[in-house]
């Protein structure tokens, strides 16, 4: 409870905010804010109806302003570990350029703001998934499950995943296979991608007291663990082709982006304990799959624009 307590006091009496416009636009996590715009475009763009332009440039704000929110909310509440971890000491409150306070109000005026502006001018059912999301993200997984048990990755990836579902909401009204398959591609993408960064920053999130998996189960259980959901992922990035949903031309591009996935997982499986201090299997697979989920999520996208193409200029 005083933890709870210290994050809500500021320092005594009034003081104007010493912030400026980019610390505030960095509690947003710009760069996880741009892969959630992107996912849940693809959603939109890949629904079987149109929406109107000016209505989809608004449900795009909205999620982008939303994911901003969760970012500010997880940044508020984990000043404290953040202030021990090398790679986020230099985060805007941890660093002392924004009082918890404003951190706190920041992230839950954008979230009304978000929900509520997707909900009147889109539609309730893409502004209730979003709301969820901000819940989840910023208390679910933030609050609870990430300082909890070793698997916070695995369930808070819930969060990260559902901006393709939001999108293809805000369209159609609707969720519908599609759209949870997209869901079902990052969510099986989110743990090897952070238990690659968790296995070359395992001593930050050890300092913090964080339970990532290297931490709590060994690099050993890790790294199988990894090559697992690789495994995994492989296949169901190329289920949309399998499904109809696209043409053989994405098929082929997932099929290729997955053999890489799973040579990259398996030369993270191959690494000894005390072999490769560098970690640069663990590196490289983690900078590949950010490049993984980016084009998958490209291939669909384009392949869903030429296929629409088509079929206008052939009726």
């Amino acid at each position: 409870m005083a933890l709870a307590e210290d994050r809500l006091i500021d320092e005594p009496g009034f003081r104007m905010s010493e912030a400026t416009a980019g610390d505030f636009f960095a509690l947003l996590k710009p760069r996880v804010m741009s892969l959630v715009v992107f996912t849940a475009f693809v959603g939109m763009v890949a629904a079987p109806v149109t929406i109107n332009p000016l209505l989809a440039v608004i449900a795009i704000l909205a999620i982008a302003i939303g994911a901003g929110a969760s970012g500010a909310l997880n940044m508020w509440y984990d000043a404290d570990i953040d202030a021990v971890m090398t790679r986020t000491a230099g985060r805007p409150v941890p660093a002392g350029r924004i009082r918890p306070g404003e951190a706190l109000s920041f992230g839950l005026v954008l979230s009304v703001l978000s929900v509520m502006t997707l909900g009147v001018l889109v539609n309730w059912l893409a502004a209730s998934l979003l709301a969820f999301t901000i819940f989840f993200y910023a208390v679910i997984y933030t609050m609870w499950l990430k300082r909890w048990t070793p698997q916070n990755i695995v369930i808070g990836g819930a969060a990260g995943a559902i901006p393709p579902v939001i999108g293809w909401a805000a369209v159609t009204g609707s969720v519908s296979l599609e759209s949870l398959v997209l869901f079902l591609v990052i969510f099986l993408w989110t743990p090897p991608h952070f238990w690659a960064l968790a296995l070359f920053k395992s001593e930050d999130y050890a300092k913090a007291g964080i339970p990532m998996m290297p931490n709590v189960a060994g690099q050993a259980s890790t790294r199988r663990q990894i090559f697992a959901y690789a495994l995994v992922l492989a296949p169901v990035g190329v289920l949309p082709w399998v499904l109809g949903f696209t043409t053989p031309v994405y098929g082929i591009v997932a099929l290729l982006l997955g053999a890489g996935f799973v040579w990259y997982a398996w030369k993270v499986l191959q690494m000894a304990d005390d072999d490769d201090r560098a970690m640069k299997p663990a590196k490289a697979l983690f900078g590949y799959s950010l490049l993984y989920l980016f084009a998958i999520f490209a291939a669909y996208l384009g392949d869903c624009v030429v296929e629409r193409a088509l079929t206008i200029g052939g009726a």
